[in-house]
Parts: C-alpha cells; structure tokens; sequence
C-alpha cells in the first residue's frame, strides 16, 4: 500500500501573497543559489494545489506562517498574516495544517497571536525563520516562545543551517538546539532543511535528546547527504526524522525518496507516523 505522505514544511502560495512577495523583493540584495531557484511555488487556486498533492499521494500539507525580518533593508518583508494561512486550513481542515509565526522583536504581540491560532483555530505548532533578525535562535527573545509552546504543548519547526537569502546563516547553527534543550527539556523541537551545511551537528543534537527531530525538508533527496540517509535508516534515527518540501515538487521528492533503499518502515515513520505523532494529528 502507497503511503499517504504529510508534509511538515511549505509557503502560502496564493498569487496574491506571492505578487507581494516579489515586490517585496525588489531593492533586496538577491544571492546566487535564490536566483538560480527562482523562488517559492505559487498555484492559480488551492484546488490546483490540492490537485498536485492528489496526483503525488499526499494527505496533508503544513502551511507556515512564515515572518521573515530583512537583514538587508530592516522591515518584515515576508509578514504572513493568520488570515493568510486560515484560507486554507479552514476552507480544507483535512488537507491543511496551520503553523504560527513568531517576530521575536514583538514578542508580546506574537505570544498573543499564536495562542489565538492554537487555541481558536486548531494550529498546531509555530514556525521561525531566524536569520535576518540576525539573533541566534538560542537568543533570550526566543525564550519567551519556547516557554508558551511548552504551555501550549505544540512543538517549534525552526530552519537551521545556511540561509538562502542573503543574511547570516550562523544565526541557525544546529548545535544551538543543544542549549535550547538543555533549558527546555519539555518542548518539542524540529530542526527543519536538514541544517546543511552543519548536517552532523543536527544529527548529533537529535540523538542526544528525546525532544529534538530531524526535518528532511528543503533538498531533493537525490542531494541527501549519506549521514542523513543513514541516520533515516537506523533504529535511533528513524523516530526522529519528518519529511518536507518546502516548495519542491512532490511527486518528484516522494520518487526520490523512493529510490533511497530505506527500509520499509523508516520510510513509512519518515513519510507519515512521525508527524502524526509529533504534532498529534
């Protein structure tokens, strides 16, 4: 039987939100691998989206409420509003889940924000882009977060490792998940796009703590370096690890994975049961 994949890790990707994106993008300084991927997905609709999701056997996919500070010109140029990610959650609750955002320079207004997404709205973790803050993610602004998704039981998706647009990658170190592990032994944390170019220092985090997942997100997997693969396949690895796009095609990422030579119940944790249980789908 084909395993119906969730996706942890993807974008609003109505036209509307990516035209402002764009613009949003023009005066920024742009860096070579953004140019030569050309950007996020976006969908004529979201019937169009589920359409492609069907084709690829995919359930469910997470929509981000992505909040992205610009390092470069200092202003919230990728602010995801709740309403932008409700479109999909409420008009296709089985198909859709919601992850909050965070703007650790409003930390009050965003701990207010997210318990309304959780609480009113049945999201069910926060998402955190780091770099262009230009804090690390063990930055005291970020605790205050982390204690509320502790009271909210909801887990943190955080991208960690290098950046691809242009502000410092340092920010997301994976061994920074160490220390947040240390002072948070409660909350559950996923360290999303595998941490590269820092792989071992996320797999070395994840096998250290119960709490600490490994987000195979953001790579085709042919790309996949061999210790992820490894890590994927063995007994304390394959607990640990859910899988993403973070745009990239599905019915492509899911072939790939495939043709990775996992074992048959690595595949279905990494595909399905780990996020099922994660975020208590």
């Amino acid at each position: 039987m084909e395993i119906k994949a969730i996706d942890f890790m993807y974008y609003v990707a109505t036209q509307e939100f990516m035209q402002k994106w764009d613009k949003a993008k023009e005066g920024e300084l742009i860096c070579r691998m953004e140019r030569a991927i050309g950007g996020l997905p976006r969908y004529e609709s979201i019937e169009k989206m589920l359409a492609l999701m069907d084709e690829a056997n995919v359930e469910k996919v997470f929509i981000t409420q992505c909040k992205m500070w610009s390092y470069w010109n200092k202003w919230m140029y990728m602010d995801t509003q709740l309403e932008d990610v409700l479109q999909y959650t409420e008009k296709y609750p089985e198909r859709f889940v919601g992850l909050a955002g965070y703007n650790p320079f409003r930390i009050k207004e965003s701990l207010r924000e997210i318990e309304i997404a959780v609480k009113e709205h049945g999201f069910k973790g926060v998402y955190v882009h780091i770099y262009g803050f230009d804090i690390p993610l063990n930055d005291s602004k970020m605790y205050p977060l982390y204690a509320k998704c502790v009271e909210l039981d909801i887990p943190v998706s955080m991208q960690v490792g290098h950046v691809l647009e242009s502000m410092p990658s340092d920010c997301g170190r994976p061994i920074y998940l160490d220390r947040i592990a240390c002072d948070f032994p409660d909350l559950k944390v996923i360290g999303a796009h595998t941490g590269w170019p820092w792989v071992e220092e996320l797999i070395s985090v994840c096998y250290k703590w119960e709490n600490v997942y490994f987000g195979v997100d953001a790579w085709l997997p042919k790309y996949l370096k061999p210790e992820i693969i490894q890590f994927i396949n063995n007994r304390l690895g394959q607990d640990r690890c859910i899988w993403g796009t973070n745009g990239l095609p599905w019915r492509e990422s899911l072939k790939q994975i495939d043709e990775l030579g996992l074992k048959e119940e690595a595949k279905r944790k990494l595909l399905r049961e780990n996020a099922i249980a994660l975020f208590k789908l």
